[in-house]
């Protein structure tokens, strides 16, 4: 698997932001099929840090289901992969950048 194909996007949310802030641990969504050291060769090519630990966990696919005019529709958001990255102390990860 290429690199660049392993993280899909960063997690944006008030948890992800508090571990960042605390203990260096920055949350990714990645590849499906990516395993934690194609996530470590990644995160320390694309960001320039020293990478500690990865930990991934699995989200399973979810039901989803809304009423409209036409009827029911019932669908389903696909599953996906997590990784929390904790980086060496003293590094970090500039995720917003010049926002």
């Amino acid at each position: 698997m290429k690199l660049s194909d392993v993280l899909i996007k960063p997690i944006l949310s008030e948890k992800a932001n508090q571990q960042s802030e605390k203990m260096n641990r920055y949350s990714f969504i990645v590849d499906r099929k990516a395993n934690k050291l194609e996530i470590k060769r990644a995160v320390e090519l694309f960001y320039g840090v020293q990478v500690q630990e990865v930990n991934t966990a699995v989200m399973p696919s979810k039901l989803k289901a809304k009423y409209t005019k036409s009827g029911f529709i019932v669908g389903r958001k696909p599953a996906k992969k997590k990784a929390m990255v904790t980086v060496a102390e003293g590094e970090s990860i500039d995720l917003y950048g010049t926002v």
